[in-house]
């Protein structure tokens, strides 16, 4: 199933010169992919200190774009100037992982989404990447497939967050938003799951 991910090629095109100027400089894709976890992590811990301060919801957009750059300058990093390494893959997929729940648990602490959904989701796109990287360990590549992938996930958090800060989001329907993101990133678990199966299988 087509995700935004299809998308990244382009991106990375847009980025290559500032990619090869970073490495000129001595810039390394795990220095890269560290910051962006560490810069998930302020922007979250200051929601979730002030979550009464909702222009900080802001944030979330603003450091999601970010990390999405810093995402493709680490790979491009590491594939076209000779910096993958081992570490730089646990580093990539833990803190992936870290940065999504940095992100998304700090709309626990407000009251009009429901903690308990903000947790099923922020469980179900962790175990959505866990499905994904374990297609490496069936042999068959890091998998990719939707609907609700790394991208779509972003996509959707910095529009709700940006509604949120401008008290634009309806009330009504607040409850059963993330619910509804949960159950898409399990959907996306599970084709993950069958296409690893049907790789290792075909």
């Amino acid at each position: 199933m087509p995700t935004l991910y299809s998308l990244k090629p382009a991106f990375q095109d847009r980025l290559r010169p500032l990619v090869n100027r970073l490495a000129a400089m001595g810039v390394t894709a795990n220095g890269i992919t560290v910051a962006a976890a560490l810069l998930s992590i302020a922007a979250g811990s200051a929601i979730a200190i002030l979550p009464d301060w909702s222009p900080l919801l802001f944030l979330i957009p603003l450091v999601l774009f970010l990390r999405m750059a810093l995402n493709a300058i680490d790979g491009m990093l590491a594939r076209e100037h000779g910096q993958a390494s081992t570490l730089g893959m646990y580093l990539n997929e833990i803190c992936d992982v870290v940065s999504d729940l940095a992100l998304i648990l700090p709309f626990a602490a407000l009251p009009q989404f429901g903690a308990w959904g903000v947790v099923a989701f922020a469980i179900a796109a962790a175990l959505t990447e866990f499905a994904g990287v374990l297609g490496i360990a069936a042999g068959i590549g890091r998998n990719y497939a939707g609907p609700f992938g790394k991208s779509d996930r972003a996509l959707a958090l910095g529009v709700l967050a940006a509604l949120a800060a401008a008290g634009l989001w309806p009330e009504a329907i607040a409850p059963f938003v993330f619910p509804a993101m949960a159950t898409l990133s399990l959907l996306t678990a599970i084709n993950r799951i069958r296409a690893g199966l049907i790789g290792s299988t075909g």
